[in-house]
């Protein structure tokens, strides 16, 4: 049964983070997380220095399945099955040695699966005292008034037979981020101090709440069958306004569109990260590029685990029917917004009493599928054909050509593959560019069309893609051409 157990999937990160999740129920304020590189004999250790336990406790916590999911716990408890030190930690090593110290006393228990698998009368032989040779891992809780420590030996899930040191070093790194991810709301509220090999890791902020150009939703609460929900949806800036570094940072650790979603925390603690939830109107959403930017806070109460379908690992949630169409509406909203900065690159979006914008091109539906059209009134196209003469059979010509040969594919794959939208709207176009069209524009408007300069200026204004600068509108005169 125990060697059936140690494939529910966990991963290093996810078992260390189960283990932490004892310690805050054990009111720890500091974990420290050793791991020590010594090939076949490498091992990890987790302290914490929380309220600790004596050995009559111990040993009903070294019991799989100790309390059953259906006892009401305490507010703040972060467990529900009664297995997570005990499948977390045979999931990733086949010895587990722990040793917990209270009221000045240390008692120490251990499994050994290599023990459990060639004991011939098939006893559950739970082992007192560490490995001999591992009693100096145990030593850090010798200098502590009380705590826990959990020790890791022969991982042969993390420390596999030919191993190297920098194989152990990015797995190191590897559960430093899901850690600083998970536990982000703690560190950040200085609750907990989690250190690896003594340098404490830093809270990774899925939202980038410091950020002023981070759009949210406020917060948004209500109940579900009896338990209390809060949502709150955040739209990121778009990689345009960010720094390279903090772009980086900001992708989380399984990358942009990886980390779009809902991030569904109990009692503070994360557990889903960057997720759909199987929520969508009409069919179930899917993570795309253009929803990226998208990072919705979800809160539930462990007193709603079976409602929210909470899973061993803590790694998975499925929201009730009650809660699904409420939430697929908050959702398709913030989706929304999402999607809007990163077609328009962040650019903010005009007041409600602007007025239309007169775009470029039009999409056109017919009964063969759409078409795309360049705007024949649009004020540059227009100057054109008004003063094309003889060759204005030339120029419709050349559009057609033009809108008959839109790229629309290979600008799908390139967004798609390259994970960025074309640059449009003169993004990246040196200033004096900008302002030499928008001043050949403004001048046929001023000078063959009859508009005052305030007119033209309103007209550029709203016209695409002038529009997006106000500031250089402002500023033109109209120069004359005699």
């Amino acid at each position: 049964m125990v060697e059936a157990l140690r494939g529910l999937g966990y991963s290093p990160a996810t078992a260390i983070a189960d283990l932490i999740d004892n310690s805050i129920a054990a009111r720890a304020s500091a974990v420290d997380i050793r791991f020590v590189w010594d090939g076949p004999d490498s091992s990890i250790s987790i302290t914490d220095n929380g309220a600790g336990m004596h050995e009559q406790t111990l040993d009903s916590a070294m019991r799989l399945g100790e309390r059953s999911p259906l006892e009401q716990r305490e507010t703040g408890d972060l467990g529900r099955f009664g297995l997570g030190l005990k499948t977390a930690s045979f999931s990733q090593a086949r010895r587990l040695t722990v040793a917990s110290r209270r009221d000045g006393a240390t008692s120490s228990l251990r499994w050994d699966l290599d023990v459990l698998r060639d004991d011939p009368t098939g006893s559950w032989s739970l082992l007192e005292g560490p490995s001999p040779g591992s009693e100096s891992l145990l030593m850090p809780l010798d200098e502590m008034p009380g705590g826990t420590l959990v020790l890791w030996e022969n991982m042969d899930r993390i420390v596999p037979a030919g191993s190297r040191d920098q194989d152990f070093l990015a797995v190191i790194d590897r559960i430093e981020r899901h850690l600083s991810m998970v536990f982000h709301r703690y560190l950040e509220a200085r609750r907990l101090v989690i250190r690896i090999n003594g340098t404490a890791i830093q809270p990774w902020d899925p939202f980038l709440r410091s950020r002023p150009d981070t759009w949210r939703s406020g917060s948004e609460s209500f109940r579900v069958n009896g338990h209390g929900i809060e949502v709150e949806g955040f739209v990121l800036p778009h990689k345009d306004r960010l720094s390279p570094k903090v772009y980086d940072e900001a992708a989380g650790p399984d990358g942009w569109t990886s980390q779009q979603g809902f991030y569904v925390y109990r009692n503070e603690r994360l557990l889903v990260a960057g997720h759909w939830l199987g929520l969508g109107q009409g069919r179930s959403w899917t993570k795309e590029e253009p929803f990226r930017l998208a990072r919705i806070r979800l809160d539930i109460p462990n007193s709603a685990d079976e409602d929210w379908k909470i899973d061993i690992r803590k790694s998975t949630a499925r929201p009730p029917l009650e809660a699904r169409t409420r939430l697929s509406l908050f959702a398709e909203d913030v989706r929304q917004r999402a999607r809007k900065v990163f077609a328009f690159r962040g650019r903010p979006e005009r007041s409600p009493g602007a007025g239309p914008v007169s775009p470029a091109w039009h999409a056109t539906h017919l009964t063969g599928g759409l078409r795309y059209r360049v705007d024949r009134n649009h004020p540059a196209v227009a100057a054109v054909l008004e003063n094309a003469g003889a060759i204005r059979d030339d120029v419709i010509a050349m559009l057609r050509v033009i809108e008959e040969t839109v790229p629309v594919q290979q600008i799908w794959l390139d967004t798609a593959e390259a994970r960025e939208t074309p640059r449009t709207g003169f993004q990246g176009v040196p200033p004096e560019e900008v302002r030499s069209v928008m001043q050949t524009v403004f001048n046929n408007l001023v000078n063959r069309k009859g508009f005052t300069e305030e007119q033209a200026r309103r007209q550029l204004a709203a016209t695409e893609p002038f529009d997006s600068w106000p500031g250089f509108v402002e500023t033109l005169q109209s120069v004359s051409r005699g």
